[in-house]
């Protein structure tokens, strides 16, 4: 409903009649429009919202735009002489508020609602507002808002439900503030962890070096700036271990909240620098996931030495931004399993095979493997449901994200008790922070943590201007991504597709905006690969892997956060025919590489190299409790036959296989 008072006058004189408030906001730079906020004298130049002061509903709703608008806005609870004054019947005031602009515009509902909206200072919220006056969305929110209304009392239950008793606006910088600590954790362990095993993988005399990539043509002629790397200058044993040990220290930094802004950026380049060059053994999921998190951490980090929360709030934009990726991340692996036309996620028996073929299973894994079928196929059921249904809770009210993050820390906690997916589950949660607010957080958090921290501000302009246009590639790139999951791009404009291309590839060498799907294809046997060497070609002796399944008497172990990058590839390569990696381990135990040698439990072959290498592949299964209780095993195996036949190193190239020097044992 939208009326005109018959005269600016009539206004003037309600607005003098009213007490003046405070105004806590700056002044409106809106276009055309001059209008200040500071006292009674401007009071004229603000709209004035009339609303029923004797509802709760009402007065929560109230509160909130309040704090949206920032000052720009007068509420007043409306009385009989200021509804004569301002012309306005009382039935219309009952049914709904009323909204009076300076220049004597009247709306009502809903239009009343995005009317006063577009009056707020932030962006977001003008630009919501205005989509909400487009024609057909006024419409159905008018519907809505009667319906509302009508059932105040309910809608008044639900309300608290959803969004709480909360009025004042969200806010994030405690949420910042724990992400960042846990973004700055979960490097610690991604950096720990790699520089445990970075020479066996690629130091001089690892499986893979990185200087075979650094010295060579092709890859050079590829153009360093496709896959950006510190190591192109220096791949050295020296300089490898030291970036792992400088990734060590900014990630302290980064978790001591010392200098944030700087450390998350150089974190992001450093561990970028190892994905760039590290092929297979840095290529998981949640390697590139780390580099996205760390890169929306680099733009969001408050300046400042030592910063506390900071002094200005996150953006809009850059909550959106975490949370679509927190949607995408779990929407985008349960969209992949059904579109895989996997059977076993079909038919729900995804979980009858998942503990027991997992690639590093647990003791949980293993007791797991042993509940009811209809137990199974009920876990594999709410996977789906919470990997499609819930992620879709991410854009929805308070309450309702608090619900969605308590479903992913629970189906976290479940992958961590049953599998080992190294510093995964840590950054999921760390990810799933951004459905909480302030509000939330301070609940569980120390007090102190804010105490000196003051009320937050919004950033100025040219913060403001500077931060979107940084994430605007990565939502482009988001979108783009989620439409190409759900098989709705490339569509459009071919100029825009065009344009989206390119941008994808320059940006796709930054691996800061990625696809996930984990599990989309449930592998229903799990067969084991066993390295062996023996000097006689006789009596062979197995290499005994440090977290990989391989003695059947062996518990399953407890790895996690820990990566241990062999252990996993291994379990890949058994999946298919030997990849090149595979042949150079062989090569590396032959020579005696005591670097490859450190990445297994134990060397066999203390005193010297042996003369010959080979690889058997067994299939594997959990025992059952009975079976469990009589032979003491976690395991039964069974020999399928030779993955790899026995290799040997010799000075001449004859039939050379992944090198000039390993050849066929005949």
């Amino acid at each position: 409903m939208r009326t005109r008072i018959g005269t600016h006058a009539v206004v003037t004189r309600a607005s003098a009649l009213l007490p003046a408030r405070p105004s806590s906001g700056p002044p409106s730079h809106r276009p055309g429009r001059t209008h200040l906020c500071a006292g009674p004298g401007e009071d004229v130049m603000r709209p004035l919202v009339l609303f029923d002061g004797d509802c709760g509903f009402c007065k929560r709703w109230v509160a909130r735009w309040s704090g949206n608008t920032d000052g720009r806005v007068r509420f007043v609870r409306a009385s009989g002489w200021l509804l004569t004054l301002l012309g306005i019947p009382r039935r219309e005031m009952q049914r709904a508020m009323q909204l009076v602009e300076p220049s004597g515009r009247r709306s009502s509902g809903a239009e009343a609602v995005f009317r006063m909206l577009a009056w707020s200072p932030h962006r977001s919220t003008r630009v919501a507002a205005r989509l909400g006056l487009l024609p057909g969305i006024r419409q159905a929110a008018g519907a809505a808002y009667s319906l509302i209304a009508r059932n105040r009392r309910r809608a008044s239950r639900l309300d608290t439900w959803l969004f709480s008793r909360v009025t004042e606006p969200a806010e994030h910088r405690w949420v910042r503030w724990v992400f960042l600590r846990l973004l700055g954790g979960t490097f610690l362990i991604a950096f720990t962890s790699l520089g445990r095993q970075v020479l066996g993988l690629y130091g001089e005399k690892g499986i893979r070096p990185l200087r075979e990539v650094t010295h060579s043509e092709r890859w050079a002629a590829q153009g360093k700036w496709r896959r950006p790397s510190v190591f192109w200058w220096d791949a050295s044993d020296a300089a490898l271990t030291r970036g792992c040990r400088v990734g060590q220290a900014l990630s302290l930094a980064l978790l001591l909240n010392v200098a944030p802004g700087p450390s998350a950026k150089a974190l992001w380049a450093l561990y970028l620098s190892y994905v760039s060059l590290g092929r297979e053994f840095l290529s998981f999921q949640w390697d590139v996931l780390l580099l996205e998190m760390g890169a929306l951490g680099a733009l969001t980090a408050p300046g400042g030495l030592r910063p506390g929360l900071g002094k200005r709030d996150v953006s809009a934009l850059d909550v959106f931004l975490f949370r679509m990726l927190v949607f995408r991340l779990y929407f985008g692996s349960g969209v992949s399993k059904f579109h895989s036309g996997d059977r076993t996620w079909r038919e729900l028996s995804a979980c009858d095979v998942y503990f027991e073929t997992a690639p590093l299973p647990t003791k949980g894994g293993w007791a797991a493997h042993q509940l009811p079928r209809p137990v199974r196929h009920a876990g594999t059921a709410a996977v789906l449901a919470a990997e499609t249904g819930v992620p879709f809770l991410a854009f929805g009210p308070r309450r309702v994200r608090q619900v969605a993050f308590g479903t992913f820390a629970a189906l976290q906690a479940a992958i961590v008790a049953t599998g080992n997916y190294g510093f995964f589950n840590l950054q999921s949660l760390a990810l799933g922070v951004w459905l909480l607010d302030d509000a939330a957080l301070r609940r569980v958090l120390p007090e102190r943590l804010g105490r000196d921290a003051g009320p937050a501000s919004r950033p100025s302009m040219p913060a403001t201007a500077l931060s979107t246009v940084a994430t605007v590639p990565f939502l482009v790139l988001g979108t783009t991504e989620l439409l190409r999951r759900m098989g709705w791009w490339p569509r459009g404009p071919a100029r825009v597709v065009e344009a989206v291309d390119w941008l994808e590839d320059r940006a796709h060498p930054l691996h800061s905006v990625n696809s996930y799907g984990l599990f989309a294809v449930m592998t229903v046997d799990r067969p084991e690969i066993s390295v062996e060497g023996s000097d006689d070609g006789e009596h062979w002796v197995e290499y005994p892997f440090r977290y990989k399944t391989s003695g059947v008497d062996r518990p399953p172990r407890q790895v996690a956060p820990h990566q241990p990058r062999l252990d996993w590839q291994m379990w890949f390569a058994a999946l298919g025919s030997p990849p090149s990696w595979f042949l150079a381990l062989l090569e590396r135990l032959l020579e005696g590489s005591p670097e490859v040698l450190g990445l297994f439990a134990s060397n066999p072959f203390p005193d010297h190299p042996p003369r010959l290498v080979r690889a058997v592949l067994h299939d594997y299964r959990m025992t059952s409790r009975e079976e469990r209780q009589r032979t003491g095993a976690w395991w039964k195996r069974e020999r399928r036959g030779l993955y790899v036949s026995p290799l040997t190193l010799t000075p001449a190239p004859t039939r050379t296989v992944g090198g000039p020097r390993l050849s066929w044992h005949v």
